[in-house]
């Protein structure tokens, strides 16, 4: 049996992967759901997952650093990123911060569950919707790479909100930072990408398909 932990913000679906994996009975057993990065961590102290199956974008959730934190307090855990997000920018910052696979959550759900035995086991698990951009993404020269690479994931999650019309007011409520720290990223970023105004930075982010 492979315990697995669930975390999304939103209720139903947590609910449905949970009868998901129950459906596929003597394979898994659902150890915990969380809506937040704070409940995951706490969950998995508690419960001991082998493997937790956490979304991208849930509120006041730093999830590149929510995942390095989970892996400091369960190295032995697995972390599977369930995610609207097919941009290689998201599984990028990801994997690099430690997690073991990404699935796209529009995939068939045979693969969702081949996806957690394959992490399960040690092994990395990549969407083929997403892992051919990825490969074409990393053979590119470093050079060619900047830009949205040279961010930091707090830059990173600014300019995903930004980009969808928020104020920096309410970016900063929904990454649980401070108006002014806010600012100082938005300043950071605009730097990077070489922008000017805020406008620019919607069109960069749409452009970009950082956005949705």
């Amino acid at each position: 049996m492979i315990r697995v932990l669930l975390a999304d913000d939103h209720e139903l679906v947590r609910e449905g992967l949970a009868q998901i994996l129950d459906e596929n009975s003597g394979r898994f057993t659902v150890v915990g759901q969380a809506q937040n990065g704070a409940e995951i961590l706490a969950m998995v102290d508690q419960t001991e997952p082998d493997v937790i199956v956490m979304d991208y974008s849930m509120p006041q959730t730093d999830t590149p650093a929510i995942i390095g934190k989970i892996l400091q307090l369960a190295p032995g855990a697995k972390i599977l990123m369930l995610t609207v997000h097919e941009n290689i920018h998201y599984a990028v910052r990801c994997l690099e911060s430690g997690a073991h696979g990404y699935v796209i959550k529009s995939a068939a759900v045979q693969e969702l569950v081949e996806a957690i035995q394959s992490v399960n086991r040690g092994e990395v698990y990549i969407s083929p919707r997403v892992s051919q951009n990825l490969l074409h993404h990393l053979r590119k020269p470093k050079s060619h790479r900047a830009g949205l690479m040279a961010l930091s994931s707090r830059e990173f999650d600014l300019l995903r909100f930004l980009g969808s019309g928020m104020s920096l007011q309410d970016c900063a409520q929904n990454m649980a930072i401070g108006t002014s720290t806010a600012s100082t990223y938005r300043s950071r970023l605009m730097e990077k990408l070489n922008l000017g105004t805020t406008a620019e930075i919607i069109r960069f982010a749409l452009e970009n398909e950082v956005v949705g």
